[in-house]
């Protein structure tokens, strides 16, 4: 009888891994299927790299790892998060209870590794409150942020560092890319309060956020910052390998939106915990 019992177990048991395994592939093709509408981008892989069960009957989060040829980047391999129960899919979740987001399951800690002093833009790095941002210098909610949170953190700098991570959503605003190395060889110029200056300046005086003329996006920075950078300069190893850097410290922490923050660790969606901190 024992053996009996096993064998039907064992039976259900197979049958609920292929079950499993057959609804993990819908989500894979429902992904591979949203890649090929983004024209431009070469999909070349998509794996299942961590499922996790919500508590919710017959739901699961899906932790994606793509491979992708991207214009500008070359290949490169990024996390996207999905949830499922087989017959729907979503991009995002959340508890009826408490209006929480179940894609915190799967975010990652941010840890003193992101505290580096190169990144560092305002304030003491031996502050009590740590806090982190990751930037596209085109992106409008970012350009209504930064400028606030230097200032901010100057009028408080013993009490905040801020450190700034260049986060260009290259999809977006393709301009972006070649802005934040321009930001990079600024510094190294010692030119002053670039993040500031680039935040205030309206560079759709000078061209579109979609250009990819990198001297049509490099002269409107030239004019706005007074400086006299050239194409050499902006291609250097130095300017393409901070941002790209910088880039891959947020995918590291899966950001998908600019201006992303974090206070002491905690990824601070509401900008609550910033606007509690100082004065």
């Amino acid at each position: 009888m024992k053996l009996f019992k096993y064998g039907v177990s064992t039976l259900l048991l197979g049958a609920s891994l292929f079950a499993s395994a057959a609804v993990d592939q819908k989500v894979i093709d429902f992904e591979k299927m949203r890649f090929l509408a983004n024209q431009g981008i070469s999909l070349q892989k998509v794996v299942v790299e961590k499922k996790e069960s919500l508590g919710v009957p017959g739901w699961y989060g899906y932790m994606l790892k793509i491979t992708a040829d991207v214009p500008g980047r070359g290949v490169v391999s990024g996390n996207d998060i999905l949830f499922s129960n087989g017959e729907a899919v979503s991009t995002d979740l959340l508890n009826m209870k408490d209006g929480s987001s179940y894609k915190t399951i799967f975010e990652p800690k941010l840890t003193a590794k992101y505290y580096q002093k190169k990144n560092l833009i305002a304030g003491n790095e031996n502050a009590k409150n740590k806090v982190v941002v990751f930037s596209d210098p085109l992106c409008p909610y970012c350009q209504q942020t930064i400028p606030g949170m230097i200032q901010k953190v100057n009028a408080n700098p013993d009490d905040i560092a801020l450190y700034y991570y260049h986060f260009p959503l290259i999809s977006l605003h393709p301009a972006a890319l070649d802005l934040s190395r321009a930001m990079v060889i600024a510094k190294e110029k010692g030119v002053k309060d670039v993040e500031m200056t680039m935040y205030l300046t309206n560079f759709s005086n000078y061209f579109n956020a979609r250009e990819t003329n990198s001297a049509t996006i490099l002269d409107g920075f030239n004019k706005a910052f007074k400086t006299n950078i050239t194409m050499e300069e902006l291609k250097t190893a130095k300017a393409v390998d901070e941002v790209q850097s910088d880039m891959t410290m947020g995918e590291a922490m899966r950001i998908q939106g600019t201006p992303t923050i974090y206070v002491n660790g905690k990824n601070d969606k509401s900008r609550k915990l910033f606007g509690a901190l100082g004065n």
